[in-house]
């Protein structure tokens, strides 16, 4: 059996490492040549044969100097692609080695999306400097984009659309498509998966997927196979609530439009993926109290960013700790209080950490509203409750058991069904009241959370002992 299981991992890896193109000899191959001090005429071969993505994630895996050595190597063979999939840090990182001049060529291989998303972390002069290289037509849609709000639909979206007025037929759009004289085919963007029909005045009227124009016949009109109730992304969305209509109806593109309902991009799944990824990973470090560019930071950086989160972990510890002073004389007499104190504590700050993470994932998914808060918060009280009186009964009987003292394990047995209670009651209602004051929930609810869980399993785990065993 053993043998079975280990052919099928085997397998199963060696499937995945034929998909992905980065191996690890690759790595240590580069890793030899730039340790070695080799030239581009070593390194070049290594890396040029690499899919965009896969040579980002082999400069991540280096270190900034080798990162800079394989990036000189490269010189014009450099992929511009390679900057859509780079860690932001990372990014930062090569960027500032660069001229402007230099950067310029590689925004002029990028989609629009992805030229924004490339310049918008950089100094407003160095935007300027770039982009003036840039022509100027191209300049002014990258300098409106840059100038809607960041993580709007207006960052996000693809400049490039692929739009026909309703009254073609499939045999116009298909041989303007094909079209390749510099009216149609040359404009069009490399990838698409709608063409957009719109109005005369360029408001979007109707989605025609190509799937369904090309089993078509010529002579039918668009607006006889085109989707007339398409979902129109405002341009000042934000990019989450774009992500769950994405999510929501299965879209792959929809169209963006301004305040007048005038179309002025497009956003595709591929960018509401990285949205997905990005809000997600944010979420979980911001619940970590890190940052998202923690892991490329040097130690300095890391060092001060961290120092903040733990010096307010360090006030709430004190408020617990001040609690527990004012049953200084209860815990004196009693040895065992000392013991199973922390067995409180920490049950109601695990058992909240659970009711909290899935408050915070429903808050993000747009399923925790206020219309159904009430069912779920009382859903958690009971959950907790319930959970509460089950280990209420396990660690009553060991600490009687283990102390011989069956009145402490009625003690802590009480005082765990009233702190898992509190944690389920807590664990939604933190995030919600975080949320309704405009601030992210994955912030600070943990640090709420734990101060709450910790101070109130101390005050009745101590406040009960002090009345009943004193």
């Amino acid at each position: 059996m053993s043998d079975v299981l280990e052919k099928t991992e085997e397998t199963e890896g060696d499937a995945f490492d034929d998909l992905y193109g980065l191996t690890k000899e690759t790595v240590a191959a580069v890793e030899a040549a730039l340790e070695e001090g080799a030239g581009p005429e070593t390194i070049r071969p290594l890396v040029v044969p690499l899919h965009a993505a896969d040579l980002a994630d082999l400069l991540e895996r280096l270190t900034k100097d080798e990162r800079l050595s394989v990036v000189h190597a490269l010189g014009e063979e450099l992929d511009s692609d390679v900057f859509a999939y780079l860690d932001d840090t990372v990014q930062e990182t090569i960027t500032d080695a660069l001229p402007n001049s230099v950067l310029s060529t590689f925004v002029q291989d990028l989609d629009s999306d992805d030229v924004v998303d490339f310049l918008e972390d950089m100094d407003e002069e160095d935007q300027k400097e770039i982009l003036s290289f840039v022509p100027a037509e191209d300049r002014a849609l990258y300098e409106q984009a840059l100038s809607y709000p960041e993580y709007t639909a207006g960052r996000l979206m693809r400049r490039e659309t692929v739009t026909i007025p309703e009254f073609w037929t499939v045999g116009q759009t298909i041989d303007f498509m094909r079209d390749s004289d510099g009216e149609g085919g040359s404009d069009l963007p490399d990838d698409f998966y709608n063409i957009i029909v719109v109005s005369p005045n360029h408001k979007p009227v109707g989605l025609v997927q190509l799937s369904k124009l090309l089993r078509t016949k010529r002579i039918v009109p668009v607006s006889a196979i085109m989707e007339t109730d398409p979902k129109l992304i405002p341009v000042d969305l934000d990019q989450e609530d774009a992500a769950f209509l994405f999510r929501q109806y299965g879209l792959v593109e929809a169209p963006v439009i301004d305040e007048s309902g005038r179309l002025v991009g497009v956003l595709t799944i591929d960018d509401i993926v990285d949205v997905m990824d990005e809000e997600h990973e944010d979420d979980m470090l911001k619940l970590g109290g890190v940052s998202e560019d923690d892991f490329y930071s040097d130690f300095l950086k890391t060092t001060r960013l961290r120092f903040s989160w733990l010096l307010v972990n360090l006030g709430t510890a004190i408020v617990a700790s001040l609690v527990i002073a004012l049953f200084e004389t209860a815990l004196s007499k009693v040895v065992a209080l000392a013991v199973l104190m922390p067995i409180v504590a920490s049950m109601g700050g695990n058992a909240g950490t659970q009711t909290l993470t899935v408050a915070v994932r429903a808050l993000a998914t747009n399923e925790l509203t206020t219309r159904n808060a009430l069912r779920i918060l009382t859903k958690e009280v009971l959950v907790g409750s319930a959970n509460g009186i089950l280990f209420a009964i396990i660690m009553g009987i060991v600490a009687w058991l283990w102390f011989s003292d069956p009145v402490l394990g009625g003690v802590i047995a009480t005082a765990m069904i009233l702190n898992l209670m509190i944690a389920g009651l807590s664990g939604v209602l933190i995030p919600l009241a975080i949320e309704k004051i405009g601030q992210d929930p994955a912030i600070a609810s943990t640090v709420f959370l734990t101060t709450i869980t910790d101070v109130v399993g101390f005050f009745v785990f101590l406040g009960l002992a002090s009345v009943v065993l004193m």
